[in-house]
């Protein structure tokens, strides 16, 4: 079964087909874990969370557009190759 990725920004967008696509090798390979991109996911939204103090600057519009790619990735990843998820404490 084909699982399809949807995502807001521009397909044609050649730095985001080549992050996604970097994203999904280092997954294919168990260099980057389900976990680690949970985590990924939470560094991009403290940078939305806490814009102002954000050591690297950048556009409120990309960052909030960052979070929402990052988490569909994500989403496709983990069901794509599953792999377990980050410990809470």
């Amino acid at each position: 079964m084909a699982t399809s990725l949807k995502l807001e920004a521009d397909p044609e967008d050649k730095n985001l087909v080549i992050l996604q696509s970097l994203i999904c090798l280092l997954r294919e390979k168990n260099i980057l874990s389900r976990a680690d991109i949970e985590e990924l996911c939470d560094k991009v939204q403290a940078r939305v969370a806490n814009h102002d103090n954000d050591p690297l600057p950048c556009q409120m519009d990309g960052a909030r557009a960052a979070a929402t790619e990052v988490a569909q990735i994500g989403d496709y990843i983990g069901r794509k190759y599953g792999g377990k998820h980050r410990r809470t404490v």
